[in-house]
């Protein structure tokens, strides 16, 4: 039997007495950053991590710059000048983040988990298990970078249950210490590391992993990455032990403080698109209820969009001048005839209805053209999404409850993937906080 093989390493990261704070020097994930935030991410630090681990070109690049050659040649000097340096021991490094739901002005959440190094396992081990879809764009894009740099700049985002929270329990004792690392980021979100290097502490855990399946919550892609450069690896060397594990932050799923965001589609650039077609069609599988709300108010209109969705799958649809319409799946819908192909777990969820049945089925989306975006952007905010109808050509946009973390868990474990962007885990897990290079002189 395959088991979770999970171990502490010696974490590279960036050295105190050369940067002026870690808020200049760290990032979101890669694929949260977007042009306006890599600029600013440049502007903060001349060690700014986003020189490494975003490959977009610049304007000043020449015709033969590589992007990725341009990265490994940051990290080695970054390391050679001591801006970045390595721990002498391996370590265990527990991870909090107390944060505030975007919008919000309630309490602070907080989440708990611990960055680790976890043996890299093919899915058919069902041990590490996906819920969401992948392309294959991103994944050649970051075996390129993992190629030139030899490192892992940010955690995979993974999931573990532990009822009794004993693993929690286990690291508690040492959050009394003073936090190894501790930085606010742009979404006031506070982030908290610590160093365990107890070995008592680090066995005691290891061994309480060993039996746990673990889902990834955020960076499949990454985690394909990792795969494809360990099978690499072991056509080009049988040794290279260090390729067979890859950096992440296991987190407890029962963790009262695990959070998932819904994320809204904006449709775009639809040919011939008519909005009383559209409405006819919806009409037939839901409920429509037309929202006078003002589309300034999105918090009232998602507050009400969430307690209609505690009875059965329910959409916001927002289209210029001003439509605003709450959709209810209607109860005498037959999705088990609608959609054959998919197990109860899959086809009762808000996000496979709007892509099966609305994307495809009323607007005529192709599935290949939701792979490719071609006519779909993914937003986070509602009023962001609805500011973007009208705009860009974009035709009208939906709105979403978020998916449940039972109905992830479910699908996981059974081999289900769910739609692309399907869930959206907050807060983000900073890149930069601590690096896993697979050279390090230091050892593993």
């Amino acid at each position: 039997m395959t088991m979770a093989e999970v171990l502490p390493f010696r974490a590279v990261h960036y050295n105190s007495n050369m940067v002026c704070g870690l808020n200049t020097v760290v990032t979101q994930p890669y694929d949260k950053i977007s042009p306006e935030m890599q600029a600013r991410y440049y502007d903060l630090a001349p060690h700014n991590l986003v020189r490494i681990i975003c490959g977009r070109r610049l304007p000043n690049d020449g015709p033969q710059e590589n992007v990725y050659l341009r990265a490994a040649r940051h990290f080695r000097d970054w390391m050679e000048e001591r801006i970045l340096v390595s721990e002498s021991e391996p370590g265990l490094y527990p991870y909090h983040q107390q944060y505030r739901l975007p919008g919000s002005a309630e309490a602070t959440l907080e989440r708990h988990g611990f960055i680790a190094l976890l043996r890299l396992e093919d899915y058919s081990a069902r041990v590490v298990h996906r819920h969401e879809e992948t392309l294959s764009g991103p994944k050649a894009d970051r075996l390129e970078l993992l190629k030139a740099t030899r490192a892992h700049f940010g955690q995979i985002f993974m999931l573990y249950s532990d009822p009794q929270g004993s693993i929690e329990v286990a690291l508690e004792p040492h959050r009394r210490d003073p936090a190894w690392q501790q930085v606010e980021d742009e979404y006031s979100t506070l982030h908290s590391v610590w160093r365990v290097t107890d070995p008592f502490t680090i066995e005691r855990v290891t061994e309480a992993m060993i039996d746990r399946k673990l889902v990834i919550a955020d960076g499949h892609h990454r985690y394909e990455t990792a795969l494809a450069y360990r099978d690499l690896c072991r056509t080009e060397s049988a040794s290279d032990e260090r390729a067979e594990y890859v950096m992440v932050t296991l987190v407890r799923m029962e963790s009262p403080g695990l959070t998932i965001l819904p994320t809204h589609r904006v449709v775009h650039s639809l040919p011939g698109f008519d909005w009383q077609q559209f409405v006819a069609g919806a009409r037939e599988l839901f409920d429509w209820e037309d929202v006078p709300s003002p589309v300034g108010d999105c918090r009232r209109f998602v507050e009400h969009l969430a307690r209609a969705g505690l009875e059965r799958p329910a959409l916001g649809v927002y289209a210029k001048p001003a439509r605003l319409a709450l959709l209810r799946l209607r109860k005498n819908v037959d999705l088990a005839r609608l959609l054959p192909d998919l197990p109860p777990s899959l086809r009762s969820l808000d996000v496979v209805i709007l892509h099966r049945l609305v994307l495809q089925g009323v607007l005529g989306i192709s599935q290949q053209a939701v792979l490719e975006e071609s006519n779909l952007r993914y937003v986070r905010e509602p009023e962001v999404a609805t500011a973007e109808v009208g705009q860009s050509r974009a035709q009208l946009c939906f709105l979403m409850n978020p998916t449940p973390i039972a109905a992830v868990r479910e699908n996981a474990f059974a081999g289900i993937l769910m739609p692309q962007k399907s869930t959206d885990f907050y807060p983000k897990l900073l890149s930069g906080l601590t690096v896993y290079w697979l050279d390090n002189p230091a050892g593993m």
